[in-house]
């Protein structure tokens, strides 16, 4: 759950709320087209949301001890998800990259792409996301490190203000060797298609 515990608002009163912002926008909600938005826009929330609902540190609970002795990185890449900008509530589409260096356990592979979707399906600043994910793989996992790249393209600059389209933002957070250790970094970035900086 966000350390913010949040006022709790009935589906009536969000309803609402859409109807003001209709309003606002310069249209009618009781017009035939408009009549069912509030209600679809509030259940196109309560999944867009549903990170709220969810402990990320849950997915990364139950983990294998019989790896054999494997110690070597472990890599997702092209994790795909869909945010929203916590500035302008304007969707963030793009693709994360996780890995890390198991020491005595690992977890399953879906369950790294759950803890990305836990966290993007909150309202969200790209950097902050970043640091969230590997540090709840850090803390719940205890691995010798951590990497996290995020690639993303934000739709509150490219349908709005700059109105810049086809950039993209990259974001990572290295922990443990990936942090200290140039050459376990530079293989994590090869293994995700990143050399020297360029994809």
């Amino acid at each position: 759950m966000s350390e913010h515990e949040p006022t709790e608002v009935t589906r009536e009163q969000a309803e609402e709320a859409v109807r003001t912002l209709l309003r606002w926008a310069g249209d009618d909600p009781q017009r035939e087209g408009l009549l069912d938005t509030p209600r679809r826009v509030v259940k196109a929330y309560r999944d867009w949301f549903n990170g709220y609902l969810i402990d990320p540190g849950e997915y990364l609970r139950r983990t294998f001890e019989e790896v054999a002795g494997y110690d070597e990185m472990v890599v997702l890449r092209d994790i795909e998800f869909e945010s929203h900008c916590e500035h302008h509530m304007a969707p963030i589409i793009g693709r994360a990259y996780v890995g890390y260096l198991p020491t005595h356990r690992v977890v399953g592979i879906s369950k790294l792409a759950r803890v990305v979707d836990a966290y993007a399906r909150r309202f969200q600043v790209q950097e902050k996301m970043t640091a969230e994910i590997a540090r709840c793989i850090q803390d719940n996992l205890n691995p010798a490190g951590v990497a996290v790249v995020i690639d993303a393209s934000h739709e509150c600059m490219t349908t709005r203000g700059v109105h810049k389209r086809g950039v993209s933002m990259i974001t990572s957070q290295m922990l443990g060797a990936f942090r200290d250790d140039a050459r376990t970094r530079a293989e994590f970035l090869d293994f995700i298609g990143i050399q020297g900086g360029r994809r």
